[in-house]
């Protein structure tokens, strides 16, 4: 008897999850669109994520266990596991909507043409309050396309897309550290035609273990290098340990915990106004970081209205 493909693989990665990711594989089982696998990659977790994956009991769940080499090399073992032709990525500490796979397959297969299909998503602290709602930088494929090498057009965790086209570009760069998915997109976007759909398909967790820390918490020569490999679409390895080192030396309990806070205060300014909230944040960024000059300012112009926040944040993007 021939063995079944799912049309879909839900990719994935998994590392030190366990707070979040019960939740997550629970929200992809629950999923409206049935014939799909759920493909975990567990990057060598030290805490409960793997007993508590294997608690479920359901046969589209594959787990594959490698030593902790990161989130590239866990997204390549996966492309190269996954028996569907659609992947679906996904993060462990996050959440699906229940109709988020059926609505961007129905899209796919409806529009051949598109070959990455991104969403809008809501976002919410470590507690699981909503925050706000992103909508990526575009929508249609011609914003994409027209849109600055050094913005990222898509939320990871939020695409959908073939899986021949990325393996057919190489996957994911090992070397481009913490922007695998930027310069993924910056290598085939050129020649595909992409989207975004303003639905929210997805809820993104914002957490002190896994937020990505804002450009403004890296160094000079990081930002300096990212950018240039962006441009050109190519990265060295040297140019990637160059990039780890730095991200190592910035990968702390307390650096990254108060990225976050600064991060959470920052969207409840800008994106859903609600200063208490702000000030509450960035008083704990504060608290973790003293000497940062921009939680103080953030925590300064909370008192403000709300349209003169938004006047500020337009004539001056880089510092609010």
């Amino acid at each position: 008897m021939e063995e079944h493909n799912p049309k879909i693989t839900v990719l994935m990665p998994a590392y030190n999850a366990d707070k979040y990711i019960r939740e997550a594989i629970a929200s992809v089982l629950d999923q409206s669109f049935t014939d799909f696998e759920l493909l975990i990659i567990n990057d060598g977790s030290t805490d409960d994520t793997v007993k508590i994956i294997r608690s479920f009991n359901d046969s589209r769940i594959v787990l594959i266990n490698q030593g902790n080499k990161g989130i590239a090399h866990a997204l390549n073992l996966g492309l190269a596991n996954a028996r569907a032709p659609y992947i679906a990525r996904f993060d462990a500490d996050d959440i699906c909507m229940p109709n988020r796979l059926k609505i961007q397959y129905d899209f796919a297969t409806a529009y051949p043409e598109y070959s990455v299909i991104g969403s809008a998503a809501d976002y919410l602290d470590a507690d699981g309050y909503y925050i706000f709602t992103h909508h990526p930088e575009a929508h249609l494929n011609e914003e994409i396309q027209q849109l600055k090498y050094s913005v990222c057009p898509f939320i990871h965790s939020s695409v959908f897309y073939k899986k021949e086209v990325v393996i057919n570009n190489g996957g994911y760069s090992e070397h481009a550290y913490t922007y695998e998915d930027h310069f993924l997109w910056v290598n085939i976007l050129k020649d595909e035609k992409a989207c975004n759909l303003s639905q929210a398909l997805i809820k993104v967790r914002l957490n002190p273990e896994s937020v990505t820390i804002d450009e403004k918490w890296r160094t000079r020569e990081f930002r300096s290098i990212k950018y240039s490999t962006l441009k050109s679409r190519s990265i060295t390895a040297t140019e990637g340990n160059k990039l780890s080192k730095i991200g190592g030396r910035q990968f702390s309990p307390q650096i990254k915990e108060g990225a976050y806070y600064a991060l959470c205060g920052k969207k409840f300014l800008l994106n859903n106004y609600q200063p208490e909230k702000a000030r509450l944040n960035m008083s704990r960024a504060i608290s973790l970081h003293p000497f940062r000059l921009d939680n103080y300012l953030l925590y300064t112009v909370s008192y403000f209205p709300e349209k003169f926040i938004s006047w500020l944040h337009k004539i001056s993007p880089a510092k609010l």
